[in-house]
């Protein structure tokens, strides 16, 4: 007898419907079709346990598995719930009626219960485009997969409650939510708010600034300024998700593993952190199983780098094309995968191997040469990607315990999502542009051309500085940010002054200035 069930593939962020064919016929063998992996082949022996505990045997018979589209690569475990309900019904198990409708997926435990698996999401987004009548998952992936309107989505306990769901023996309502409700709800609750920072205005100016108009930023300073608690606090004051966007990243997240149980929609925008000792691939993505990487994971949030010139070098510089992108794609022999990566990149630094360089509190004890074979880890072609440079220093104590609480990221949000909505009417026409810092050479020449004034000010900071023409462009998009800010049409010299001093990395005298003593 033949049986046909459905399950999907996840191949990178694309999902291939898979059907799973059993042919049942009098013999003792059993063969696997269809280039599945170790996870796909030891199937037979989690599938046999999980029936005998269920009240079933696994047939004493010849099957024949296939799964097609037989030439595409079949990997990890949530191909056993369709593959033991394929086998159940070529045994006259339960009927056959409902089958067909259904679109499932689920890691089978030795007792029966169903595991929850990778990629829900898009996998329910497959099922309703193949016109799947419904979906069946772990119950732990089911407000994931219920996201998904238009389609009834299952979440089962048990292989039992599944074949009691074909069988009709037992009545189950298809989940339900309420995503707008849940996505808007959750949108504010921040645990970590500039409120809590004291002083340090400069900084939470360039952190508002790269805010409203999404451009990467670094910060320098000493040991306990407050770089790494400024950075954890960004997300706060960033425009809230849009539900497209909302829906993209958890997709990302989905096909990961990382969303939490009984998760539904990502409603705040992502912050990742990697440790310094992250290598390439963990970074961008890939793998004998190709899965995203941190700067995906990241996407339309925040990826933190602390203590940058920590990272491994070569590490960093796998950054530089997804900067300019915002996608990476993974080649490898057998496989070509391709995943967004649209996000704020951040990074911290001291200026020294021993962090007090410039410090007028702390003795610096590194030479000149040190200091600039530290600074050198960051190449210039990545320097160059990133639009603010910034100075920090430590609050002293007598400041810090006389200070009044800072301005809540409730209020700097506003201006920021203020800002974000001219630049939405800006690029409207523009598909891919969204917010000044995505704005091409030609858009720079359409809305941030500076003025006489300005120009003769980029000239001069052009040649003392040395900059690159990239650095010139993202002046240029930096002080079309700060105009959004101030609700200036134009960009005046004031904007473009403002601009220039977010270039600090730029000045070649680090090592030049003298380590400087106390006092």
């Amino acid at each position: 007898m033949l049986i046909k069930t459905y399950c999907a593939a996840v191949n990178g962020l694309h999902v291939t419907t898979v059907t799973i064919e059993v042919h049942l016929t009098r013999g003792f063998r059993y063969r696997l079709t269809g280039l599945g992996d170790e996870a796909v082949r030891e199937s037979h022996d989690r599938i046999s346990a999980a029936l005998l505990n269920n009240g079933f045997r696994f047939p004493s018979a010849d099957i024949t598995v296939n799964m097609a589209p037989a030439d595409l690569r079949k990997e990890g475990s949530s191909f056993d719930l369709p593959l033991a309900i394929g086998i159940l019904a070529a045994n006259d198990n339960l009927k056959t009626e409902k089958i067909a409708d259904y679109m499932m997926v689920g890691e089978l435990g030795l007792d029966g219960k169903l595991q929850p698996v990778k990629g829900s999401l898009p996998i329910a987004i497959r099922a309703r485009k193949e016109n799947f009548k419904g979906l069946i998952v772990p119950k732990a992936n089911e407000k994931e997969a219920a996201v998904v309107n238009n389609l009834d989505v299952y979440g089962m306990e048990t292989l039992t409650d599944v074949i009691h769901f074909m069988n009709d023996s037992e009545k189950f309502e298809p989940a339900f939510v309420d995503t707008r409700r849940e996505f808007y709800e959750s949108q504010y609750a921040f645990d970590l708010d500039f409120a809590d920072v004291r002083g340090q205005e400069s900084v939470k100016r360039a952190l508002e600034v790269a805010a409203a108009g999404g451009h990467n930023l670094i910060m320098i300073g000493p040991p306990g300024s407050g770089k790494s608690m400024m950075a954890k606090r960004l997300p706060s004051i960033l425009p809230p998700l849009s539900l497209a966007e909302s829906l993209e990243t958890t997709q990302i997240h989905s096909v990961a593993g990382k969303l939490s149980k009984n998760m539904s929609l990502i409603s705040q925008r992502p912050f990742r952190s990697p440790h310094h000792t992250i290598s390439q691939v963990a970074l961008v993505g890939g793998g004998a199983n190709p899965q995203p990487g941190e700067i995906s994971l990241a996407h339309n949030g925040v990826l933190f780098a602390d203590e940058l010139p920590e990272f491994n070098k070569q590490t960093l510089e796998v950054l530089r094309q997804p900067l300019e992108d915002r996608k990476i794609t993974i080649s490898r022999a057998k496989y070509t995968i391709e995943y967004p990566c649209s996000f704020m990149f951040v990074a911290s630094l001291n200026p020294c191997p021993c962090g007090y360089y410039g410090d007028p509190t702390h003795h610096c004890v590194c030479t000149p040469g040190q200091i600039m074979r530290y600074m050198s880890k960051i190449s210039g072609p990545l320097l160059d990607r990133i639009d603010i440079h910034c100075e920090i220093q430590a609050v002293p104590f007598s400041e810090l315990s006389q200070m009044q609480p800072g301005e809540p990221s409730s209020v700097i949000r506003e201006r920021v999502i203020a800002a974000r909505k001219i630049q939405e009417e800006r690029f409207k026409d523009f598909k891919s542009t969204h917010c000044n810092a995505q704005m091409t050479e030609r858009m720079l020449h359409q809305f941030a051309e500076p003025d006489g004034a300005s120009l003769d000010m980029l000239r001069l900071a052009m040649e003392r500085l040395k900059l690159s023409a990239r650095a010139y462009s993202r002046i240029l998009k930096v002080a079309r940010t700060i105009a959004d800010l101030a609700g200036s049409e134009k960009v005046l010299s004031m904007h473009i002054a403002e601009a220039i001093g977010y270039r600090n990395l730029d000045r070649g005298d680090w090592a030049e200035r003298g380590v400087q003593m106390p006092g």
